[in-house]
């Protein structure tokens, strides 16, 4: 009979994790946000946007990048195969700075998660803002 509570309580919360954030769905007016739910709630709103403008910005990249003509070892593959390698070192190095360092100054306090995502937020900004840079320069 235990076991069959325990399964029960996993597999509750199995189906909240795979429901992504409590805040999901919810509508918050980030305008008058000043709760730990919604301040949460529109950090994580901004960081999908700024996320998704990252991932059009590296698209786009790979789109020019196709288009290189050069003989190699600076060939469009060669370039592809950097760009990418960097774009994962990168995503590494936010998310370890981010999401690694960053609760430490917070100790874990209830600003923890809108703190984890501003950061992650304005490491993509820029890396957005550098991946078009690399891009107007071509």
């Amino acid at each position: 009979m235990r076991s069959m509570w325990i399964a029960g309580v996993l597999m509750a919360v199995a189906g909240q994790a795979l429901a992504g954030p409590a805040w999901a769905g919810e509508s918050v007016s980030c305008d008058k946000a000043v709760n730990t739910f919604d301040l949460n709630a529109c950090a994580e709103r901004a960081f999908e946007a700024d996320d998704a403008a990252l991932n059009a910005a590296y698209r786009k990249a790979l789109d020019a990048i196709a288009k290189h003509d050069a003989p190699a070892p600076y060939d469009r593959k060669a370039y592809e195969a950097a760009f990418r390698a960097a774009q994962r070192a990168w995503v590494a190095y936010r998310d370890g700075a981010c999401k690694g360092v960053v609760p430490f100054g917070w100790g874990g306090g209830t600003g923890t998660t809108a703190a984890v995502l501003g950061c992650l937020s304005e490491k993509t900004k820029v890396q957005t803002q550098e991946i078009s840079d690399m891009l107007a320069e071509r």
